[in-house]
């Protein structure tokens, strides 16, 4: 066992290779494939993802005035940016998660925390109200709280 797992006395696997039942261990087997599938599928997301942020970055640039951006446009190449990096953070728990069967829970709340991140920056205020702002604010409080806890706790 890892020092957090004893420390904590929990074994969390959430697909074993080993199980009594044939069906479960076929049924773990074609999930651990399917997840593999969905590694593959995100690495090409993320390099189409790469592609975008070139080719919107390329567009508002060569846009009058030509090298040049306004706020409008960082907006949009900001927006792109961290879609990217969110890609990426999935990919890393899938990655994860093929390697050790067990959810990262700190990294998928990171990556909540880092979708919610883009979410407020490129977040247009003059079209949303108050109620979505405080929601928005709300979600991020309670991410970050949670993320704060977990940590605490495999520390």
């Amino acid at each position: 066992m890892a020092d957090g797992e004893e420390r904590h006395g929990l074994i969390h696997n959430e697909l074993p290779k080993e199980h009594e039942d044939p069906l479960i261990r076929v049924l773990h087997q074609i999930i651990r494939n399917s997840v593999r599938v969905l590694a593959v599928l995100m690495a090409l997301v993320i390099v189409w993802g790469v592609l975008d942020v070139i080719l919107v970055l390329y567009q508002r640039l060569s846009a009058a005035p030509v090298l040049l951006l306004d706020a409008n446009d960082l907006f949009d190449v900001f927006g792109a940016f961290m879609l990217v990096l969110i890609a990426i953070e999935i990919f890393i728990n899938v990655r994860l998660y093929l390697g050790s069967n067990v959810i990262p829970i700190q990294l998928v709340v990171a990556t909540a925390l880092m979708a919610i991140a883009r979410k407020v920056i490129v977040m247009d205020l003059d079209d949303i109200g108050p109620k979505y702002i405080f929601s928005i604010g709300t979600v991020v409080l309670a991410l970050g709280v949670t993320y704060w806890l977990v940590a605490k706790r495999e520390k």
